[in-house]
């Protein structure tokens, strides 16, 4: 993509058109896609879509100020950048070029464990530790490992994903011979990925290597990307309950954060768990196809919590005006996915600094159009009524 693309890239659908122009087709779909028929990863956008905001006037909106609090740490808008498997493919050592695009933000970037760059090189890159991201694996001496080694590296805040079980149904990833470790796939990407030079100059060579660097002391050839799947997806536990939360809270002395909740029962129990804060999501609806939308779900979950654990929104947020509207809803901050991986793939550091300043920037106008100065001065009154109301029962 060229300095001229990016310099004109207003919106998350610009960085999504420039990233699908630069990325291996499987990547992209890997980025974009979500489970079965996608319903939910349309509706995670759509629902946003049919909330109203009031416009007020007259107001002296002089002094608009987007900076507020997520999870105890200061950030210059309430968002934090989503943990991301894989990142460092969208463009070359990209956790790395995200964290420090984060920092220089001001806002709080969370390192997914099966991210390509390590915690060492993510906070040498960005001058300020991250938030973690972990799942529970059925070794749990390697938990454990991977928990000490957090802490010990400056992580202070831990994202634990509960709501990949089992894996979702990817129809764009089995069209691309993602899950085919034979010739045919083999064959199959090998195609796509000479379709993209660039990329795969940039990224696929000098970008190396290529591992799970949070999880490369668990195989003998961390490099075997193949190999390192077939572990990975062995390690995943379907049998993890809420005791093993309950575990996991004795084992981590930071902020624990939950993050794939999506109903007012699990968020109860979430809190009774001991949990800092959870992360109301569907992920990204690339795991169950035909739930609700992360943002419907979002003012039953808040009036049943009352205050008592405070909610991140991820899923569906594309701009600023949807961070104000999570916010009226609710949320005290939320996390954003997709947006970051297709700046990140359309111009690396730049472009993800780019798309936040713009999010920052679109956030203060609606603020400011809504008749408010401050964060906290948000509420449901920024909203009309709409199918999206408190649901009973």
């Amino acid at each position: 993509m060229s300095l001229f693309a990016r310099a004109f890239a207003a919106s998350c659908c610009d960085y999504r058109r420039l990233a699908r122009r630069r990325l291996p087709q499987f990547l992209f779909d890997y980025i974009d896609g979500g489970a079965n028929a996608e319903q939910t990863l349309a509706a995670n956008s759509a629902d946003f879509r049919q909330l109203q905001l009031r416009q007020r006037v007259l107001r002296d909106v002089s002094q608009c100020d987007t900076a507020g609090e997520l999870i105890g740490q200061p950030a210059s808008l309430p968002l934090a950048l989503a943990p991301l498997g894989m990142a460092g493919l969208f463009a070359r050592r990209g956790e790395a070029r995200a964290a420090s695009a984060a920092a220089r933000c001001g806002v709080p970037f969370s390192l997914s464990s099966v991210g390509i760059c390590s915690l060492t090189e993510v906070h040498a890159a960005s001058a300020q530790p991250c938030w973690f991201q972990l799942y529970m694996l059925r070794d749990r001496n390697i938990v454990q490992d991977v928990l000490r080694n957090a802490w010990a590296q400056g992580c202070r805040t831990l994202l634990f994903t509960v709501d990949l079980a089992v894996a979702g149904i990817r129809r764009r990833d089995q069209r691309n011979g993602m899950h085919d470790p034979g010739w045919r796939g083999r064959c199959y990407k090998t195609w796509q990925l000479l379709q993209r030079p660039a990329w795969l100059m940039d990224v696929g060579l000098l970008g190396r290597p290529h591992h799970f660097a949070n999880l490369s002391q668990c195989l003998a050839n961390p490099a075997d990307i193949n190999g390192f799947k077939a572990w990975l997806d062995a390690q995943f536990d379907p049998s993890v309950t809420w005791a093993d939360i309950r575990w996991l809270r004795q084992q981590w002395p930071g902020k624990l954060l939950l993050k794939g909740i999506l109903e007012v029962d699990d968020a109860l129990l979430a809190l009774d768990c001991g949990a800092d804060g959870m992360v109301l999501s569907n992920h990204g609806g690339r795991q169950l196809d035909g739930v609700s939308s992360s943002v419907a779900q979002l003012p039953s979950v808040v009036q049943a919590l009352g205050g008592r654990l405070p909610v991140l929104l991820d899923g569906g947020v594309r701009s600023g005006v949807d961070v104000f509207k999570a916010l009226a809803l609710g949320a005290q901050g939320v996390l954003i996915g997709r947006p970051w991986a297709w700046a990140l793939a359309a111009g690396g550091q730049p472009a993800v600094e780019q798309l936040l300043h713009g999010f920052k920037q679109e956030l203060a106008v609606t603020m400011a159009l809504c008749g408010v100065n401050r964060i906290e001065q948000i509420d449901r009154q920024m909203l009309r009524q709409t199918p999206l109301g408190p649901v009973s029962g």
